[in-house]
């Protein structure tokens, strides 16, 4: 994968329009709330930065948990939650 996804336990959303972390919108975030996920983990790319609020303010309002890790955290996480059957999305960025 070279370009930013959001990885879902039943699909793959290749064409999320987010194209990484400086463009990252509230709007791209909003999209990721209607996925109806329990938890989106935020992968910010090789390192970890976190968005200004006003751009996690669409997950936080839907009462959807958000966690921001770097890429590969973002993974290592992903695959234990699937583990436990828990309802979870990786949106991951890549710069």
């Amino acid at each position: 994968i070279e370009h930013s996804v959001v990885v879902l336990p039943e699909r793959i959303i290749a064409d999320w329009p987010a194209t990484g972390f400086d463009a990252l919108t509230a709007e791209h975030l909003a999209a990721l709330a209607g996925l109806k996920q329990d938890i989106i983990l935020l992968g910010t790319g090789a390192r970890q930065r976190f968005p200004r609020p006003e751009i996690l303010r669409p997950l936080i309002q839907a009462g959807i948990g958000v966690e921001v890790m770097d890429v590969p955290a973002a993974c290592r996480t992903y695959n234990i939650l699937m583990s436990e059957e828990r309802k979870v999305a990786a949106a991951l960025l890549f710069d």
